[in-house]
């Protein structure tokens, strides 16, 4: 197992471990783009592809029929599958619409996992009735319909539910199948979930197993991915010597580090000269969630700045969309919130149950500009080659590197506590280990300049000051934002 800090070179790596064998092996890439490239670097002897691809080369194509089926509405497939009826769940009414997102969901959910039935552990909980006993109601209604839509995929030549690439992926791991390979590297191990864990796991017996990845980078924990490094049997190699910045932000990140008690500690590149001081203009802003990253949007193309947003801005409009559904007093299918009747219950929800707390930032987003702004907003978006500046998540950003980054105003700092120090003021909070991974990532984004922005509550909290020094070299100072947004990532 090799832990790769970032900016270690952890792919050149593989590369040169790959090339000093003839045996054969197999590269398991995170996605379809890192497998073409590596595909050009790697030696003959390494096949790289993704998961995914392996699947629909031993099964998958069997259901390529069904996978060219045309589109149909979630709501229209639980229809064929006999999701007919509208319940009341607690305040809820959960409607056909609902209760065939959940089962849609639910197999989804299956098929990320390494799970051989569907139970009830795979059915999500929805906005509105996340109570324990309103969501048992639920996965009654529910489990029988996922299971039958699982058994519907089984036909490999017609079906009613629309055949996706999660489908075959499962059935394959399912037969439990043997890869054919001397050894076996599986890229970005922190982001791996649990049915491509197995996957891996299982060719122990006759293959040479290598993960590469970072845990201190696992950020898709809420989407289903599992730092599958955390328990590996194996031995244990780090990269350390980061080749991306110097020793500044190497002491940055290893601040983060410590916070998380992440195995490896970054060494900077000491003919790097990054600095850690104001950048009044970026080449990249990078935000907690996806409303912090519409305001900056907005506020820079205030300014007559072009932006580009990473990942474009889909999930945005899909917002904006059910904003206007509901304050049209219209349902809306925006699996976020489906179960609203109104714009006033969900502002309501947003405010007064704990359970909705995260979706204030949007309600506030949408109440102070409207939805249609953040429409003419995405519309006015630039490619990334043409823009002045990129916007993205933290999320989005990973893998990625910019000259200049700042830190967006919406990394806020944790709730101060109950308790107060000697001079009466209210102690620090704790820091949560998912928000220092993130903050991690967002600070090794940058080569030659980091502006900690809406991170520079660091500097003032205990945890990042161990042994009352700062653990590294400092230039300038760090820009304090003063607009901090609730979190909320879609």
């Amino acid at each position: 197992m090799l832990q790769a800090g970032a900016g270690t070179g952890k792919t050149t790596t593989l590369q040169m471990l790959a090339r000093a064998t003839t045996k054969k092996g197999r590269y398991l890439a995170f996605n379809k783009s890192i497998a073409t490239d590596a595909a050009q670097k790697f030696p003959g002897n390494v096949l790289c592809k993704t998961a995914h691809a392996m699947a629909y080369g031993a099964i998958g194509h069997q259901y390529s029929g069904r996978m060219n089926a045309p589109r149909l509405p979630g709501w229209k497939t639980g229809l064929l599958l006999g999701i007919n009826m509208t319940i009341r769940i607690g305040p809820r009414k959960v409607s056909n619409k609902a209760l065939s997102t959940a089962a849609l969901e639910t197999v989804a959910r299956f098929c990320r996992s390494a799970d051989e039935e569907i139970t009830r552990w795979h059915v999500p909980h929805l906005r509105g009735i996340e109570e324990e006993s309103l969501h048992s109601q639920l996965v009654e209604v529910v489990l029988p319909y996922a299971r039958k839509a699982w058994g519907d995929l089984q036909n490999p030549d017609e079906g009613i539910v629309r055949f996706d690439h999660d489908h075959y992926l499962k059935i394959w791991a399912l037969t439990r199948p043997k890869i054919q390979a001397d050894f076996l590297l599986l890229d970005e191990a922190q982001d791996t979930n649990s049915v491509v864990e197995k996957l891996f796991n299982d060719q122990r017996g006759h293959a040479q197993l290598v993960m590469v990845g970072d845990s201190a980078q696992a950020i898709y924990g809420w989407r289903g991915a599992r730092d599958v490094m955390s328990d590996f049997a194996g031995t244990q190699l780090s990269l350390s010597q980061s080749f991306r910045f110097g020793p500044a932000l190497a002491a940055e990140a290893n601040r983060w580090l410590t916070i998380v008690d992440a195995p490896i500690r970054l060494a900077g590149t000491p003919r790097i000269d990054t600095r850690i001081t104001e950048v009044p203009a970026p080449s990249a802003i990078l935000c907690r969630t996806n409303v912090g990253a519409m305001l900056e949007v907005m506020r820079q193309l205030d300014t007559g700045t072009s932006v580009a947003l990473v990942g474009g801005g889909q999930a945005l409009v899909a917002l904006a969309r059910a904003a206007i559904d509901l304050k049209a007093g219209r349902k809306t299918s925006h699996p976020e919130l489906l179960l609203f009747d109104s714009w006033g219950e969900l502002q309501e929800y947003a405010e007064f149950d704990p359970a909705g707390h995260d979706l204030l930032p949007l309600v506030d987003l949408v109440d102070e500009h409207g939805p249609e702004v953040i429409l003419q907003a995405v519309a006015r978006l630039s490619s990334e080659q043409d823009a002045q500046v990129v916007v993205s998540t933290a999320h989005k950003a990973k893998g990625r590197e910019w000259p200049s980054v700042r830190i967006s105003s919406d990394f806020t700092a944790p709730e101060d506590q109950e308790e107060c120090d000697d001079d009466g003021f209210p102690l620090p909070g704790p820091i949560d280990d998912a928000e220092a991974r993130l903050a991690y990532v967002a600070v090794t984004r940058a080569r030659d300049l980091l502006d900690l922005g809406g991170l520079s509550w660091i500097n003032q909290h205990p945890n990042g000051n161990p042994g009352g020094a700062f653990p590294g070299p400092r230039s300038g100072g760090p820009a304090v934002s003063s607009d901090p947004v609730s979190a909320w990532t879609v």
